[in-house]
């Protein structure tokens, strides 16, 4: 029987909200150990054929009823994106692999419940559009822009727990896991849902500002510079303002301008790591695809034709596979290489050159031009003698001339000031994103984009720039990361104007 309400005096069931079959797999793995319940072997994709292998970062909570409950709700939820937006992404990126623009990616290392708010958002917004602006400007392409926002709670950990005041406790996960509060360290289930409801208002919020004029170009000026104060940066930035201006004014003058509205609004997609399975898996849908997306020819089923389907996953438009959960025969490119998303996979030091074709054959066996996004991630003093490797393996494969390649100057630079603190430093990120630009030039390549942690709050979590931060102020608590040290909107920009002007000495 389900629970019981009253209206009006008479008594109404309402049935629970049943979980289905694959829901029931999720749940069983969330409270059990991989190896006492699966064999690992499957053969056909399902939205659940993930919880048949072994899985790296799992989550294991203590109560399955609530673990059932929870995914029971995100079942039931609507999408937060829709086929037609994944897929005209999708053709945004086949431009990015063949050269004709640039994807810039950009957000928190990890989102917090508390970044829903409009002042948070607004702040990456304008940053991310500044951003790309300045790229267009340099670069003399379109930009793509993804940002690392409405869904980025989850964060791999080195190790599952840490030290505090001498006892050990779960580390903090991201806030769809647990809480930062140590009292709040044990996973728990609701925050699933929580996680969906968050995302949904980020994403709503997001479309929003676009279509109330946030990115109008008629009026660029209206985009606050916010904490940028550095005057030879404010200065190349209204340059290039102005050099927008007067083209808009001309077009105006000659009657270019019918159709200004495509000038009013930008595109920003959403993307996040696909860490948890069990929540990716609660929304992933079966759905039609776009009548733009596919081939004229129809499925057919008896007598009648039906249109075709394909699995997408609704949580965001992009997600990638972390460096740590890229395992061939694991439960994250199981799921991946199920979904009709365009999705990322990360490379960084640990992988073997020989390892990174069959993954793409695995991950993407049709050749799709744009499907992935190869995200490398090695540290400064590491992507000279580490990426040529990856770029021959995918030179001499089918996959040459279908993948993005995407550089990610944070993750390998990295490290600890003698207090503890971790921060990153300017010039190691921009002598990564350099070098990368550098190296595919000479391999006969291209990098396609970057991909960042930043923030347009005015914190001081990197050191260095044209700011010339340094670790001591590090200490004065403009360091609010609960995770990994984010650029902040001054040295996001500066770094923009950086790559700008590399692409226009090229």
């Amino acid at each position: 029987m389900g629970s019981r309400t009253w209206v009006e005096d008479t008594e109404v069931s309402v049935k629970a909200p049943s979980l289905s079959k694959a829901g029931e797999a999720a749940a069983q793995l969330k409270v059990t150990p991989f190896d006492t319940h699966t064999n690992g072997d499957t053969l056909q994709w399902t939205p659940s054929s993930w919880t048949t292998k072994p899985i790296k970062q799992d989550v294991i909570y203590d109560d399955r009823a609530a673990v059932s409950t929870a995914l029971a709700k995100l079942e039931r939820c609507p999408p937060i994106v829709t086929p037609m937006e994944i897929c005209k992404l999708k053709e945004r990126l086949k431009d990015v692999a063949l050269g004709k623009a640039f994807l810039l990616q950009g957000g928190d290392c990890a989102e917090l419940f508390d970044y829903c708010n409009s002042d948070m958002i607004e702040s990456k917004i304008k940053l991310l559009l500044q951003m790309s602006l300045v790229l267009i400007y340099g670069a003399g392409k379109p930009v793509v822009r993804i940002a690392r926002m409405a869904g980025q709670f989850a964060k791999p950990r080195s190790s599952p727990t840490e030290l505090y005041n001498g006892r050990t406790i779960t580390a903090f996960r991201g806030d769809n896991i647990n809480g930062y509060s140590p009292e709040e360290r044990n996973p728990d289930p609701s925050r699933l849902v929580s996680a969906y409801f968050h995302s949904a208002a980020t994403s709503n919020y997001i479309r929003a500002s676009l279509s109330s004029g946030i990115a109008d170009l008629h009026s660029p000026l209206d985009w606050e510079l916010g904490h940028v104060k550095e005057e030879c940066i404010k200065a190349k930035y209204e340059t290039i303002v102005n050099s927008i201006t007067e083209s808009l004014r001309f077009m105006k003058t000659v009657g270019a301008d019918s159709a200004a509205s495509s000038l009013e609004t930008v595109e920003l997609y959403t993307s996040h790591e696909g860490l948890l399975l069990e929540y990716e898996q609660s929304l992933t849908r079966q759905l039609k695809t776009p009548p733009s997306a596919h081939q004229p020819q129809a499925h057919t089923n008896g007598t009648h034709t039906s249109e075709p389907k394909q699995y997408y996953n609704t949580s965001t438009h992009f997600l990638w596979i972390g460096d740590r959960t890229r395992q061939p025969n694991g439960a994250h490119i199981e799921y991946f290489r199920g979904i009709a998303n365009p999705i990322g996979l990360k490379i960084g030091p640990s992988m073997p050159a020989s390892e990174l074709v069959p993954l793409l054959d695995i991950l993407n066996p049709s050749h799709e031009i744009g499907k992935i996004t190869l995200i490398t991630r090695y540290g400064a003093s590491k992507i000279s003698s580490l990426l040529p490797a990856h770029i021959s393996a995918i030179q001499a494969s089918p996959h040459d001339g279908t993948v993005i390649w995407q550089c990610d100057p944070m993750h390998g630079n990295t490290r600890s000031t003698p207090t503890g603190t971790k921060t990153r430093h300017f010039e190691s990120i921009l002598s990564e994103v350099s070098d990368a630009m550098r190296i595919h030039k000479e391999m006969g390549s291209f990098l396609g984009g970057v991909h960042l942690e930043l923030t347009g709050e005015a914190v001081t979590e990197c050191v260095g720039g044209s700011e010339g931060l340094d670790e001591e102020d590090l200490e004065g608590g403009g360091y609010k990361s609960f995770c990994d040290p984010r650029l902040n909107e001054k040295q996001a920009l500066e770094l923009a104007f950086l790559v700008a002007g590399g692409f226009r000495e090229k």
